[in-house]
């Protein structure tokens, strides 16, 4: 069984193609024209051990947030889509990620619910790197579209780059987790409700 999504978005503000392959090797090929952007959407394939491609031209000139939003929204259904029925999956992954003094928790169910729950405060850092107000969005946005309950938190550490890798490498674990199938549940949707 392949576990695949690919979701094509255009509007006004943004043309986004994302593909994953949940049972990748961490292999990404990003491109939003945020280089920094880029860099935690590989790192987030990387430790969340799936192929992605993500592309995305979005109106930059405006802002970063239509591009960053919107890749959050597009990645998020093609997740859902991977995922299928949710069948033999774990559902459920908490992961604890550090980076020097940063200190970020990722806790996630696939519960076929929509929830964030973000406590990430850090400093903004160069603004040529990434407007980092739009974080919160993104996850939101991922969240939705995956149908997933998330809770982040960066527990210490406020540098700019420390504290938003080690938020992306915490979901992508956590993540990682929960989209793992799992041999005992073959074949059944891990819930009393009988699907997710």
């Amino acid at each position: 069984m392949s576990r695949t999504g690919k979701v094509s978005r255009k509007t006004k503000e943004t043309e986004l193609e994302v593909q994953v392959d949940l049972d990748g090797r961490g292999e990404a090929q990003v491109s939003t024209g945020i280089p920094f952007f880029d860099h935690m959407l590989e790192t987030l394939a990387k430790h969340g051990a799936f192929d992605a491609q993500i592309r995305c031209q979005g109106d930059l000139h405006i802002d970063q947030h239509h591009t960053v939003e919107d890749t959050g929204i597009a990645l998020g259904q093609a997740i859902d889509q991977a995922l299928g029925d949710r069948k033999g999956i774990a559902r459920a992954g908490c992961f604890y990620f550090p980076l020097d003094e940063a200190l970020a928790r990722s806790v996630i169910d696939l519960s076929g619910r929509s929830f964030l729950h973000w406590n990430v405060a850090v400093d903004q850092g160069p603004r040529s790197a990434m407007d980092l107000s739009v974080l919160e969005g993104f996850f939101k946005a991922v969240a939705d579209g995956a149908r997933a309950n998330l809770h982040i938190d960066l527990l210490t550490g406020r540098d700019f780059h420390h504290g938003s890798e080690a938020v992306f490498k915490s979901f992508a674990r956590a993540l990682r987790q929960a989209v793992a199938l799992d041999p005992r549940l073959a074949g059944t949707v891990p819930s009393t409700k009988g699907v997710l």
